[in-house]
Order: C-alpha cells, then sequence, then structure tokens
C-alpha cells in the first residue's frame, strides 16, 4: 500500500475502532457483544498457532536444554568441589591407612597393659612454656585430661601432660632434657632413672653400679606414686651401649627409644591406670634370631678316576 493521505486517513480510522471494540469488550464482560467473533477468530486461527507452537517447541526445548545443561555442569562442578574439599579434610586414603595401623596398635598396648585411655591428635609440636620437645594434642578438660597424665602410643612412652586447657593439652616429650622417668629393666628388676636427650638416645642411671647389663636389653616405666605422672609398665626403648662398669654407685645406660618423636600423630592419654602392675607384660615380643645357613662341601670321586691298586701300579 503506498503511503498516501487516503491510507494514514484508514490507518488512524482502523486504529479508532480497535480501540472502540476493545473498551466495549472490556465493558461487557461475559456479555461483550464481540465474544462470538473472539471465539470464531480463535475455533480458525486455534489449530494454526497450535502448529506454530509444535514446530517452535522443540527449537525452545533445545535451547531450555542447552540452559539445563550449564546448570547440571555447573552444579556437578560445585559437587566435585565439595567433593574435594571433603577428601582434604578427611585426609588422603594411606594416610587414612596410616592412622588405622597407629590406632590398632595403641588399643593393643592398652588391652595388654589394662590401661584406659582417651585417644588424642597430635595438631601442634614446638617450644612451649620454655620446654623444647613438646606438642598439642586435641582433647583437654573438657574431655577428662589432668597435668601429670601418662601419654603413649602404640610403640611406648610418649611423654606427661603438663597443661591443660578447656579442649587441648600439651605434652612434655619423653626426649626432653627436662624430663625424667623412672624405669625398671626387663626381667632383673634392676631400677633407675631415664633422661632425654634431645633427638640422641635416653641416658639412664641404674641405682645398682654393678647391675649386669647388656645391649638389647629392655625397660619399662617403673610407676610412680598414686600413678601421676606415670603409670607402670609402658615400653620405654631397648639398651643401644653401656659405659663400663667404674666402680660408682651408679651405672649408666644409653636406650634407644621405641618411639620416633619426629613422627607423631595418633596417641593415648591414660585417663585410668591399671588396677595392677602390668610388669613385662606390654614389651613387644622379642625379634626370633636368624638362622646362619651353614654350607656342606660333598666332594664325589669321578669315575675315571684311578684308585689305589692301579696307582700302585702304574708307579
Amino acid at each position: 500500500m503506498r503511503d498516501t493521505r487516503e491510507s494514514r486517513l484508514l490507518l488512524v480510522l482502523l486504529i479508532a475502532v480497535a480501540f472502540a471494540l476493545i473498551t466495549v469488550d472490556i465493558r461487557g464482560g461475559e456479555d461483550s457483544p464481540v465474544d462470538g467473533a473472539r471465539q470464531g477468530a480463535a475455533a480458525v486461527f486455534g489449530p494454526i498457532e497450535n502448529g506454530v507452537s509444535a514446530a517452535v517447541d522443540p527449537v525452545g526445548n533445545a535451547v531450555s536444554a542447552v540452559r539445563d545443561s550449564g546448570e547440571r555442569h555447573d552444579r556437578l562442578a560445585e559437587l566435585e568441589k565439595e567433593n574435594a574439599a571433603l577428601k582434604a579434610r578427611l585426609g588422603s586414603d594411606d594416610r587414612n591407612s596410616s592412622r588405622l595401623k597407629q590406632l590398632d596398635k595403641m588399643l593393643k598396648i592398652a588391652g595388654e597393659g589394662q590401661y584406659g585411655i582417651k585417644g588424642a591428635q597430635v595438631i601442634a609440636i614446638g617450644a612451649a612454656q620454655g620446654f623444647s620437645w613438646t606438642i598439642t594434642v586435641d582433647v583437654g578438660a573438657n574431655d577428662g585430661i589432668q597435668r601429670d597424665m601418662t601419654v603413649l602410643n602404640g610403640d611406648g612412652l610418649v611423654g606427661r601432660v603438663t597443661t591443660v586447657g578447656p579442649n587441648t593439652a600439651t605434652v612434655l616429650l619423653a626426649n626432653d632434657p627436662d624430663f625424667t622417668v623412672g624405669t625398671r629393666m626387663e626381667a632383673g628388676d634392676e631400677l633407675g632413672f631415664a633422661s632425654g636427650q634431645g633427638d640422641r638416645p635416653l641416658r639412664v642411671e641404674l641405682l645398682n653400679g654393678k647391675a649386669e647389663v647388656k645391649k638389647g636389653d629392655r625397660l619399662v616405666t617403673f610407676g610412680s606414686q598414686a600413678d601421676k605422672p606415670f603409670v607402670p609398665g609402658v615400653p620405654v626403648g631397648v639398651v643401644s651401649r653401656v659405659d663400663p662398669s667404674s666402680g660408682n654407685l651408679t651405672r649408666t645406660l644409653y636406650v634407644t627409644p621405641y618411639v620416633s618423636f619426629s613422627k607423631l600423630d595418633i596417641v593415648g592419654i591414660v585417663v585410668q591406670a591399671p588396677k595392677k602392675d602390668p610388669r613385662d607384660t606390654v614389651l613387644p615380643a622379642k625379634p626370633r634370631p636368624t638362622p646362619t645357613p651353614t654350607v656342606t662341601v660333598t666332594v664325589t670321586p669321578s669315575a675315571n678316576a684311578p684308585v689305589d691298586g692301579e696307582i700302585q701300579q702304574q708307579q
């Protein structure tokens, strides 16, 4: 249609008529005089709208699927991130396996010695209160922990509790120079006092200067009055060197501790002492000596070798 004066007047007239019909339809409500015409239009154009909708729906669904796919991808990425964070909190499988082994060994010692223990995890290591060899564990007064309780792990004596907070406690390690514990020799019952020397073996002064001691002998804790700070029978270590007897009142030994103080993770705090001294029952089984193989050489004479009579005739 050309843009003429008549076409513009017709467009204005059609718009005016449309507004008039809309006004009449709104005011008429359900009794609107154009309701029949609207229904007729719906009957004519309805199938066309459905067809167009059916043709457009796959495109709309595809767009929605792409949008939903993006949302699912984001959710999957979020779940993977949460899973990674959870694994980081729990630790690696190897670390969990190591902790289970430590816990099993510690529970075995507790069962053999009849110690009531509270398990704990080492959360810090370092100087505290002027001590040079200490650890901090994640249990405290709220868990029933008190000062001067014995601390052990699956290998033996770790130390004693020195300071207690509501939820943490400080442990003085047995290799600290300020640490001293009463000891008893396995079987021989010789008593002494072991002192820490940092990263060197423990130094033990036996009360009997003439005690018969040799390398490989083992020591346990003697125990304290009222079982504080030390309960009896906890493995301490193995004699690695014995100073020659010099006629003094005491005799000096050097003992390699069972516990590796630089690898502490899971420990147990003895909250209940045994009813009776376990003596040597908590010590690990002694390793069996490996037999030295012997070689026997048997000489078999050759079939062509001459006998004694033949040798004489040849001569």
